[in-house]
């Protein structure tokens, strides 16, 4: 294990101001964002999207690494330039998903396990040859009655674990993501509580697979009530919250902590980063970034809607969720930046 050259895709991805893109949907997950909005869910649609997020004008400003799915990792532009290539030329860092989707449990009703791990140490060497050098896999923990049990979390952590000792043997950087999904009605306070205990759990496993903290990156949950609760506790309390169980659960040998956004609105979770930085800048010993999809991508993907005379306006969109959350990543974002009389903030 080269744990230098971990260390140096580290750093590269934690950068200054930037975070990491997660345009890394399943094929099933695209396809049911394109038919809401009358999008055709073919190969070629699919590869005209992701075209145009790559070949974003500037987007190497804002983005240090971007984590794409194995039908991305092969697909070029237009012109027969490689998505890796555009990338790379960008100086920014290409990722892969690797695992495979999250099961059903048998014998634990309402919980996932994720799949993927079979076989996993001959992809990962395919995908290095391809040019990732990071990976990432995700865990999913559902909240409900009597549910997450310890043996789900337990399971997930294990997996977790060995896939990011696995990665880290092949030298990529494994970003670990144990999600506390937002479904149902929980209060901000049993999310927190869930969350200490998955995230005690999977560094845990982590310590005894051998995982090297140095060469990790964890992609968390904020700690958030249920979508569907009564109560919606203000960004502050989201933010300190969220700080505050991390400080308490994350070593701080950790080098980077890139949150997902899990469903949130593009503005919230934006909102929610740059209170973060606000309240606990000296306080935190890592860095804290974003790897949002959706509240990164959404706005850009419904205004070009399938549409080639859209891409220009869709870049510019997705240049403005990016800068604005750099712009969080520095304690910088302030509503009013969501539009200046009336043009996309740049």
């Amino acid at each position: 294990m080269n744990v230098e050259l971990l260390k140096n895709t580290v750093a590269k991805l934690l950068s200054g101001h930037k975070g990491l893109l997660a345009m890394d949907e399943s094929i099933n997950t695209c396809n049911k964002r394109f038919e809401h909005l009358n999008i055709p869910q073919s190969v070629e649609y699919r590869r005209k999207y992701r075209e145009l997020i790559v070949t974003a004008p500037g987007l190497e400003s804002y983005i240090s690494g971007a984590i794409l799915v194995d039908e991305t990792m092969v697909q070029t532009a237009a012109g027969g330039k490689s998505f890796v290539d555009i990338l790379r030329n960008k100086d920014i860092v290409p990722g892969i998903k690797v695992d495979q989707g999250a099961a059903s449990m048998e014998g634990f009703p309402g919980e996932k396990i994720t799949e993927g791990l079979e076989g996993l140490v001959p992809r990962l060497a395919t995908y290095y040859e391809q040019g990732a050098r990071f990976a990432k896999w995700r865990a999913v923990i559902n909240i409900g009655e009597r549910i997450p049990t310890t043996d789900n979390i337990r399971s997930n952590a294990y997996l977790l674990a060995r896939y990011a000792l696995l990665c880290q043997e092949s030298g990529l950087v494994p970003i670990v993501e144990p999600e506390v999904l937002m479904d149902g009605n929980h209060l901000l306070q049993r999310c927190a509580e869930v969350t200490h205990e998955v995230l005690h759990t999977v560094f845990n496993a982590l310590y005894e697979q051998r995982v090297k903290f140095e060469g990790m990156i964890l992609k968390p949950n904020m700690i958030v009530p249920g979508v569907t609760c009564a109560v919606q506790e203000s960004i502050e309390t989201v933010a300190d919250a969220t700080v505050k169980c991390f400080l308490r659960c994350v070593p701080a040998v950790i080098p980077g902590i890139a949150f997902l956004s899990g469903g949130q609105a593009p503005e919230i979770a934006t909102a929610r980063l740059n209170a973060m930085h606000l309240r606990f800048a000296d306080k935190m010993p890592w860095a804290l970034t974003f790897s949002f999809s959706r509240a990164t991508q959404q706005p850009a993907l419904e205004y070009w809607a399938s549409f080639d005379d859209n891409i220009k306006g869709a870049q510019e969109r997705l240049l403005h969720r990016v800068a604005l959350n750099s712009a969080a990543r520095l304690g910088q974002y302030i509503p009013e930046l969501e539009t200046i009389n009336g043009n996309l903030f740049l």
